[in-house]
């Protein structure tokens, strides 16, 4: 698939990852429908994008509302012409152990709302964007592919029974998708981080950052552009569907 003047949506467009893909893509020709809660984001996302020449829209929507996310994709479509593609990046942390013992007493158990705020967005938003974005492709007779974007944690990482089901999930729906969208001409890929540097990781401090990168085999995060690269390569590999990329610096072997 060429990325000149292909539409591609991207969940958590306006910051992050998302925006990193957005601008990476959006220099390659790409036309970007840019999916995200904050609208003042977006709209700084859509301008960047805009500057490479491209066209670019905002788009506010809660992925974890199924009548937002029908809309939003109808609207994409009908804006557009045309949908070659989606990123499902959107994604959200509230972390924890799942039972917290200090001096032998509990003192703090993961709770229903901190699990199901996860599921809700990482796993069950992933659904509905690629159920939405499948329709559209397959309504309008457009080829292309989907991309979610999942985690090494997806292995399971202390703290995070929550996040690690969610993108388990995410990285499971990818070679069921595969092959249930292949006969449309529609692709799909998963794409697994390691750890990037971004405003979550820049917050940390200085120690903890230096711990977490000794244990990186290549002895350095990840860079928003090495992900962006990656889904940038799916989109134009039309022979890759059906499995996982770490990119990871050999982190997880």
């Amino acid at each position: 698939m060429k990325l000149q003047d292909s539409v591609i949506a991207i969940t958590g467009g306006g910051q992050g990852l998302g925006r990193a893909m957005a601008e990476y893509l959006a220099a390659k020709g790409a036309k970007l429908a840019l999916i995200d809660l904050l609208p003042e984001k977006l709209d700084e996302a859509v301008a960047a994008c805009q500057q490479a020449g491209v066209e670019a829209r905002a788009y506010v929507c809660n992925v974890a509302k199924e009548e937002d996310v029908e809309k939003t994709f109808a609207a994409i479509s009908a804006d557009f012409g045309q949908l070659n593609g989606l990123i499902n990046n959107a994604g959200i942390l509230r972390d924890g152990l799942m039972i917290k013992v200090k001096d032998g007493e509990i003192v703090k158990r993961m709770s229903l709302a901190e699990w199901q705020a996860v599921i809700d967005v990482n796993l069950t938003g992933v659904f509905l964007c690629g159920r939405e974005a499948a329709t559209q492709m397959i309504k309008n007779g457009d080829q292309g592919a989907i991309i979610n974007i999942s985690s090494i944690s997806r292995a399971g990482n202390m703290g995070q029974s929550n996040y690690s089901s969610a993108k388990a999930g995410v990285a499971a729906m990818v070679p069921v998708w595969a092959k249930e969208l292949a006969r449309y001409g529609i692709r799909v890929m998963g794409i697994a981080p390691g750890f990037i540097e971004t405003e979550m990781t820049a917050s940390m401090k200085p120690e903890a950052l230096e711990k977490m990168t000794a244990g990186i085999p290549l002895k350095r995060m990840g860079k928003p552009e090495d992900i962006a690269s990656a889904a940038a390569f799916i989109f134009e590999n039309d022979y890759v569907s059906g499995r996982m990329i770490e990119v990871d610096g050999a982190l997880r072997l």
